[in-house]
C-alpha cells in the first residue's frame, strides 16, 4: 500500500500514527503487542466479538481490522437497556480472559496499578465510551493498554466511565444508569459491595496520574492534564465520592459506602 491509501484516524488522546488502510487499522507495535493479540485471539475463540487481528505489516505496524460504527461517546447517552449490554459485553471479556497467560512473558505496564491486592485477570483497561464503537456490532477497540488488573478495578472504571461521568446529571438518575450496567453485568453481592467505593478510587487515581505525568513532563498525560483532562477528572473524583451512599443503595447494599 502506498502512503495516498492511509486514512489518519483521529480521536485518541495515548497512541499517535493510527490509520485505517481499506478494511484495517495500522498502529504502532510496542513491547506488549504480541500478548496483547494473543489476549484478543483469545477472548474471539471463546465467543466474543473483538477487533480481528491480522499480524504485522511490512512497516513493522500492527494490522487489525477496522470495525465500522462510532464511538459511543460521540452517540447520545445509552439506554438503560443499552447499559445493561454494554454490562453483559464486559462480563464476557472478563470470563473469556479468566486463566489467560501469555505464551512468552510480556512488559506489562498498567496505566494504573490495582491499588490493594493482587492482580488475577489480564483486563483491557479502558472499557469506556471512546473505546466501544456502535454500528451493525457493538465492539471494544484499542487494546494496547491491556495488562494486570482485577474484574473490581476494571469494572470499577466501566461503570463510572459510562454512567456517572457526567457531574451535572442528577443523582438518582445516574444511580438507574449505574444499577442497569452492574446489573447486565451480571456482578455478586461482593462486587456489588465493593463497587462504590472502588469507582472513586478509579476516578482519584485518574487524576493523580495526570498531574504527577503534568509535574513530570511525561506525554501525552501531562498535556491532558492541562488541556481539560485534570479538572474533568477532578470533578468526577469529587462527585462519585460525594454520593457514594446513593450508588451503594442502588446497587442494594447501603454498607459499601463511608
Amino acid at each position: 500500500m502506498s502512503i495516498v491509501d492511509e486514512q489518519p484516524l483521529e480521536g485518541g488522546n495515548a497512541t499517535a500514527g493510527v490509520v485505517r488502510v481499506g478494511d484495517t487499522v495500522r498502529k504502532p507495535w510496542g513491547p506488549t503487542t504480541p500478548a496483547v493479540h494473543e489476549l484478543m485471539r483469545r477472548v474471539a475463540v471463546a465467543g466474543v466479538d473483538v477487533p480481528a487481528v491480522h499480524g504485522r505489516d511490512e512497516q513493522g505496524r500492527q494490522i487489525l481490522e477496522f470495525v465500522p460504527g462510532a464511538p459511543a461517546l460521540d452517540a447520545p447517552p445509552l439506554a438503560l437497556d443499552g447499559l445493561a449490554r454494554v454490562g453483559r459485553m464486559i462480563r464476557s471479556l472478563h470470563d473469556a480472559s479468566e486463566g489467560f497467560t501469555p505464551s512468552a512473558p510480556a512488559p506489562w505496564d498498567a496505566l494504573l496499578p490495582v491499588p490493594e491486592g493482587s492482580p488475577d485477570l489480564i483486563c483491557h483497561g479502558d472499557l469506556t465510551p471512546w473505546n466501544l464503537i456502535l454500528g451493525e456490532r457493538w465492539v471494544f477497540i484499542d487494546w494496547d493498554g491491556a495488562a494486570p488488573s482485577t474484574r473490581l478495578w476494571d469494572l470499577a472504571y466501566s461503570a463510572q466511565a459510562f454512567t456517572l461521568n457526567d457531574v451535572a446529571e442528577e443523582p438518582a438518575a445516574a444511580a438507574r444508569r449505574l444499577t442497569a450496567f452492574v446489573d447486565g453485568y451480571g456482578a455478586d453481592a461482593d462486587l456489588r459491595a465493593r463497587l462504590p467505593r472502588a469507582m472513586t478510587a478509579r476516578a482519584e487515581a485518574m487524576w493523580a496520574m495526570l498531574r504527577d505525568a503534568d509535574r513530570e513532563d511525561r506525554e501525552p498525560w501531562g498535556a491532558m492534564f492541562t488541556s481539560g483532562h485534570g479538572d474533568h477528572w477532578r470533578g468526577v473524583a469529587d462527585h462519585v465520592r460525594r454520593h457514594e451512599a446513593t450508588w451503594a443503595r442502588a446497587l442494594g447494599d447501603l454498607g459499601s459506602a463511608g
